[in-house]
């Protein structure tokens, strides 16, 4: 008996619809009922597309009945972050300012996802033009996880994570920038890599070279580990107006069933700078021997990755400012003055990030690079002996909205996203994945796993390796 298809995989439903077993449109029709059902529990949508997701469902079923062929992911519904674009839909970026605007064309990844069949179903929630790891804005409200609403799901991608992890689409594509795709998988139990930078194109005007300061990606989420690549699959490749954009170098879908024993993995669950609550470190502790019984070696190791805690952040916080204050030139591009008129559509902390801020000299920008390359020279050492590094995601599990941590194991941290191991890889440009790693008190932990630049087959290899021994496909609530 063929599974409903709120509970199946993007590939089982791809396979089903291929085999006849559903129809495209009663797919569509059944995501579209759990979403109604249930999208309120954690408020994950901005926007449900019904018209377009049936119009493309309908597409879908005559492209089978006349015997085209099919894409990889034909009549299988996804979700899209409201910071990209889908055409005809608004996208209002958790932003009253563009609470109305339709986007006139796709984003590339869109329109690569549509290539393949993908069937769009709605718009998820991010925070205030994506500025922030939990997600909560004034145009829809704030988003929880799907395993405590009252929690948040983390963000930016807070809204995918939540979708996926109350099973309301199979795949729900988010952007990282800072640990985006990362912290929401891990806080919703669910799979998300931040692959190496320009596998995913991510086409930015104004400024096309945006996406260096730091560095920031589209990154597959999912369920699974297999459906992560096939989306990734779909999406990846160079584009002609993403400087930073490489060429498809590889099947990531290939990479789910190869073998590990070839791997070499570091074990670190605090990345050697980081506070992580012991009940985390516990759950950590209890899933890495899976690797081992795949056939990968692991050791323990305490890294010297010649930077700390506190250096990271504050590299990134320079670098991230650039960005802020481009967003603030682009708002005023657009006839928008954050700076008088506007300043009340936008949030207090939003004001304080791209109007008031100061902005980095050139020097003190310098200074932070000088950080982010001894970041990287860090991971180079390590990367020269282990072919992947394996922390946790966050060092906490989901915390009530409005109540970020100011301490984690008597350490405190800076409460905003001090808790996070996730933005080192952004000043790097290399690939990590959150996966699912067990639970504390019904609480999801993701667990960390990141590689050299262009080793995303072996994250994808290694995170499949551990779904194998450790599923979770059962542990959603529902």
């Amino acid at each position: 008996m063929v599974p409903v298809p709120t509970r199946m995989t993007a590939a089982g439903l791809a396979r089903a619809i291929r085999d006849g077993e559903y129809s495209p449109t009663e797919v569509v029709d059944a995501t579209l009922e759990r979403i109604r059902e249930r999208a309120d529990r954690t408020n994950a949508f901005v926007t449900v597309t019904d018209e377009l997701a049936r119009e493309m469902a309908e597409e879908a079923e005559r492209a089978i009945d006349e015997g085209e062929p099919l894409g990889p992911l034909h009549g299988v519904p996804v979700a899209i972050k409201d910071l990209d674009d889908v055409e005809g839909v608004r996208t209002t970026s958790g932003s009253l300012l563009f609470e109305d605007r339709i986007a006139d064309a796709d984003s590339p990844f869109v329109a690569r996802l549509k290539a393949a069949g993908a069937v769009v179903v709605g718009k998820t929630n991010t925070p205030e033009f994506g500025l922030g790891v939990t997600t909560d804005n004034r145009v829809a409200g704030r988003t929880g996880t799907p395993f405590d609403p009252d929690r948040v799901s983390g963000g930016s991608s807070g809204g995918a994570g939540a979708a996926l992890g109350d099973r309301l689409v199979p795949l729900a594509p988010g952007s990282d920038a800072g640990g985006s795709v990362r912290i929401p998988a891990s806080f919703c139990g669910v799979y998300g890599l931040k692959p190496t930078q320009g596998v995913l194109p991510n086409v930015s005007r104004p400024n096309a070279f945006a996406n260096h300061t730091p560095f920031s990606t589209v990154g597959p989420m999912a369920r699974t580990v297999e459906d992560a690549a096939l989306s990734l699959d779909a999406m990846a490749g160079a584009h002609p107006r993403d400087p930073f954009s490489v060429p498809k170098r590889e099947s990531y879908r290939d990479a789910v069933d190869r073998p590990v024993d070839d791997l070499k993995i570091a074990y670190s669950p605090d990345m050697g700078i980081y506070p992580v609550d012991p009940d985390v470190r516990e759950v950590l502790e209890e899933a890495i021997p899976a690797f081992e019984r795949a056939g990968a070696t692991v050791d323990a190791v305490d890294p010297d990755l010649g930077h700390d805690n506190e250096e990271s952040l504050d590299a990134y916080y320079t670098m991230a400012t650039v960005r802020w204050q481009s967003l603030l030139d682009a708002l005023e591009r657009e006839g928008f003055d954050p700076r008088g008129d506007d300043r009340g559509h936008l949030r207090p902390y939003l004001v304080d990030l791209i109007v008031d801020a100061e902005e980095p000299t050139t020097r003190e920008y310098e200074r932070a690079d000088v950080v982010r390359t001894r970041v990287l020279d860090g991971f180079a050492d390590l990367f020269a002996e282990y072919d992947l590094l394996v922390t946790a995601t966050v060092g906490t599990t989901p915390f009530p909205h409005g109540e970020e941590p100011e301490a984690i194991d008597g350490v405190d941290i800076e409460p905003l996203r001090g808790w996070a191991l996730t933005q080192p890889y952004n000043l790097t440009g290399q690939p990590a994945a959150s996966i699912p790693a067990g639970f504390v008190d019904g609480l999801p932990v993701g667990m960390q796993i990141a590689g050299e630049r262009h080793a995303d087959a072996d994250v994808i290899a290694a995170s499949a390796a551990l779904e194998r021994r450790r599923p979770w496909r059962d542990a959603y609530p529902d």
